[in-house]
């Protein structure tokens, strides 16, 4: 299954590039990651849980960043086996260009699954597979993305346990 998706972000194509590369963005974007260790060189090894259907497992696997074009694109790959539940690998290919006020972020991602998990059929496969890959880039687009002007009058909720926006670029500044 392929999907194509663009993001615009209000960043400056330095900070999302920045952040795309910085091992705890993508730890604390990959829905369900539980760990993530390793370098852009070697690559990362993950643990995530996730539940597809009724099929609830843990992945452990590698991720790894590949074809990078500096400030430009690079392919995001990962590869994870869930004991009984079978596997599951995809990518996706991230290319950046500069846009007035930020920066466009096009991905192409394709995914595969085998074992337990692909016998629920493709279209919760491809149902899954699609919210996993919005809620990536959601959640990156969300930790790069300058943090709302606070309105004086609202105040904040405490312990709501909620991030506040742009966590990585406050990070940077």
């Amino acid at each position: 299954m392929k999907l194509t998706d663009t993001r615009d972000i209000m960043a400056s194509p330095q900070v999302v590039w920045d952040a795309i590369l910085n091992p705890d963005v993508l730890k604390e974007c990959i829905p369900g990651c539980e760990s993530l260790t390793g370098s852009i060189a070697d690559g990362y090894e993950a643990v995530v849980k996730q539940k597809v259907g009724p099929v609830s497992a843990t992945f452990t696997g590698l991720v790894q960043l590949s074809d990078i074009v500096q400030g430009k694109s690079l392919k995001i790959s990962g590869e994870g086996k869930g004991g009984v539940a079978g596997f599951a690998k995809g990518g996706a290919v991230v290319s950046f260009e500069p846009i007035e006020g930020g920066t466009r972020l096009t991905y192409e991602a394709e995914a595969n699954v085998g074992g337990k998990i692909a016998q629920l059929g493709s279209r919760i496969i491809d149902s899954f597979a699609r919210k996993l890959a919005d809620e990536f880039f959601s959640r990156f687009q969300t930790a790069v993305e300058e943090p709302e002007p606070e309105d004086p009058a609202e105040e904040p909720v405490a312990d709501s346990g909620e991030k506040k926006k742009g966590w990585f670029k406050r990070l940077l500044g």
